[in-house]
């Protein structure tokens, strides 16, 4: 397909599509719209930044164009899942796009962070397409505030993400209370193996659509690393802002603690920065996302919370200030940058206890990413022997790597998802401070390097702290 006219969507959408400036449609779009539109089940493998949303939203609001009918009382028609708020959000303005020409259409937006009296009003008359964290959206059913017995078409967006963020088992309540006729649209940008198992239990005799490899890199992103200390980032980061000709700039940290850490540095040496992460009410969120979009706010600073589903052109650098520990997570944290045919560049800081997560990411992107090597002082004495040895691995369990990007509360920004406060710490969060970060020992016959660069006792005295 080389037009969206190829599709044959109904007009009020196609008019929509050139006030929005679409023209061509993008691989994944070209592959998926068709296959929905004669309602079989999809599962599309899909990096954000494709153009996923409008894959399938387009079709959706064509079925809901050629099936006109009333919504039921406290009910919707189609139902998409996403993993976080911003996403939700996301999602949402885009239906409202698409379908502007459209009328009636109700589409409510259901997310933890805000007031639920709102939002169960909104539901109250029945709508037609209902985007929804998985927390606040049980919570509405457990108000018996909206019943999912009459849902068409139900899409799950950012699987992969569902599991981290640990939605897995309340995706499993939601699914439980749909109908079986129904069309399932499953999108995920990797297929681990309990997404997988996931899918299979979803979907019936799916198409599969895949547009680009698993887990590849932008080949429009220019990719780094700094070999540093732990104790330089902060002043190395202000040192790279400086020196780099940059637009908008995302910092990410591993945890909420450091992202603010980070802004308070970035703003004692006169850089306007902000944070955003699951602590952070929904208005604050929306606040500063708004102003980082508009050019208002030069530099974010971010949890994963970011990674996926925030659409900001203009990202000239993306700054891993933290090495993720889940490999994918870099591949969703560089695509930040080099949107919309722009060019990007992506700097990572690694410190000796990230090596084997830059390893890690290395071997998945299958490339040696060029290394700058700005250490001053010696290897670190070894930790004591009682730490981490239950694992020698990273923690991908339920909560590694979030550390406060889940985006769907269930108590109205409360506990559920907005920042694991009351949960124990069972991922990445635990390492904000001076605790140590578990590390991958090399396999035997291998280097414990970065890719020719070791990290072996260098000369030198080791600086005062």
């Amino acid at each position: 397909m080389t037009s969206f006219n190829d599709f044959g969507l109904a007009e009020p959408i196609l008019r929509a599509l050139v006030e929005e400036n679409y023209t061509t449609p993008t691989p994944i779009q070209a592959q998926t719209v068709p296959i929905v539109l004669t309602g079989r089940d999809v599962i599309g493998i899909a990096q954000t930044g494709t153009g996923k949303t409008a894959a399938f939203a387009l079709p959706i609001l064509n079925h809901l164009y050629t099936k006109r009918m009333r919504p039921e009382r406290k009910s919707c028609r189609v139902l998409v899942l996403s993993p976080t708020r911003e996403l939700s959000g996301q999602i949402a303005d885009s239906f409202r796009a698409y379908g502007r020409h459209m009328r009636p259409l109700a589409i409510e937006l259901a997310i933890g962070g805000v007031p639920i009296n709102r939002q169960i009003r909104g539901v109250a008359h029945g709508v037609e397409v209902l985007v929804a964290t998985p927390g606040r959206l049980l919570d509405l059913v457990h108000q018996r505030a909206i019943t999912l017995n009459q849902v068409e078409i139900l899409v799950l967006d950012e699987a992969d993400r569902m599991l981290d963020m640990g939605f897995i088992n309340d995706i499993r309540k939601v699914v439980a209370m749909l109908r079986k006729e129904r069309q399932t649209l499953f999108f995920s940008a990797t297929m681990p193996g309990e997404i997988t198992k996931l899918a299979d239990s979803m979907l019936t005799n799916p198409e599969r659509v895949a547009v680009t490899p698993q887990a590849s890199t932008v080949d429009r992103i220019a990719q780094r690393v700094i070999l540093t200390e732990k104790s330089a980032k902060n002043d190395l980061l202000v040192e790279t802002l400086k020196t780099e000709t940059t637009d908008r700039v995302l910092v990410f940290t591993r945890t909420k603690h450091g992202a603010d850490k980070v802004v308070r540095h970035l703003q004692k040496s006169g850089f306007g920065a902000e944070a955003i992460h699951g602590n952070k009410s929904q208005n604050q969120r929306e606040r500063v996302l708004a102003d980082f979009r508009n050019g208002k706010l030069r530099i974010l600073v971010a949890t994963d919370i970011a990674a996926r589903g925030i659409d900001v052109d203009g990202v000239s650098h993306v700054v891993n200030y933290d090495l993720p520990n889940i490999p994918e997570s870099y591949v969703h944290r560089i695509g930040r940058t080099a949107r919309a045919g722009a060019d990007g560049i992506a700097i990572s800081f690694c410190d000796h206890e990230e090596a084997a997560f830059l390893r890690d990411i290395q071997r998945m992107i299958r490339i040696t990413i060029p290394s700058i090597d700005k250490r001053t002082g010696i290897r670190p004495a070894a930790r004591p022997a009682d730490h981490h040895q239950a694992s020698n691995r990273p923690n991908r369990g339920r909560f590694a790597g979030n550390n406060g990007s889940n985006g769907g509360n269930r108590n109205g920004g409360g506990n559920r998802n907005g920042g694991n406060q009351g949960r124990p710490n069972r991922g990445s969060q635990g390492h904000g401070g001076n605790q140590p970060i578990p590390r991958a020992e090399a396999s035997p016959g291998e280097p414990n390097s970065i890719g020719s660069v070791s990290f072996l006792q260098r000369t030198g005295s080791r600086p005062q702290r």
